[in-house]
């Protein structure tokens, strides 16, 4: 059986639960579609977690890699497209912010994801879940794991495919929050198998 190696994050800022995380831990050890989940959750640290990503491929050898990352206002899930080789944005977990700094000096200046990222918005449409492709990850934490897995898969492994998932809010969070769209843990978990068994079937 193939192996994907799925990864979300642990909570940051001023979210004090994240569903990436909580997805995860659902998944990890069970089989979607073709696949055996490992799962593994990341720190919000700009300086580690590109190491991390890339330590958790070589210790599980996958097949794919699919990254997990929460977008509290965003209301569909969205496979995103590109990331680019920056770092940027608000403070993370340790206390760090770059401004426009390359994640990776001899880095293209962006990748494109490898996953089937058109098939899994048709697929999660056709299962009643809203979805559509977003042409930006940002340049926060989500996006520097994105880049990291589409630098390795290129230089090392092209035949593993490499991308990135943003998700909405949990209830839980819309809760803490006020007026930020969310979703039901059941119906995130729903979704982000929907996209695995997308990615079995290309």
């Amino acid at each position: 059986m193939k192996k994907l190696l799925l990864t979300g994050f642990e909570p940051f800022l001023d979210f004090t639960v994240n569903p990436t995380m909580k997805i995860v831990e659902a998944l990890d050890g069970t089989k979607v579609g073709g696949y055996q989940i490992a799962g593994k959750i990341m720190q919000v640290d700009f300086n580690s977690s590109g190491a991390a990503l890339l330590k958790f491929i070589d210790e599980e050898n996958p097949d794919a890699v699919i990254s997990l990352g929460l977008a509290a206002g965003r209301y569909k899930i969205t496979p995103e497209r590109i990331a680019i080789n920056f770092k940027d944005g608000a403070v993370d977990n340790e206390g760090n912010k770059p401004v426009d700094e390359p994640i990776r000096e001899e880095g293209e200046p962006a990748y494109l994801s490898t996953l089937p990222v058109r098939k899994m918005v048709d697929s999660l449409l056709a299962n009643g879940l809203p979805a559509t492709i977003s042409n930006t990850a940002g340049a926060y934490l989500c996006n520097n794991v994105m880049y990291e897995g589409l630098h390795y898969a290129k230089t090392h492994k092209p035949d593993m495919p490499s991308g990135f998932i943003h998700i909405p809010a949990s209830h839980e969070l819309a809760i803490q929050h006020g007026r930020i769209p969310s979703w039901s843990h059941n119906e995130l978990l729903k979704g982000i198998r929907v996209c695995i068994e997308a990615l079995d079937e290309t």
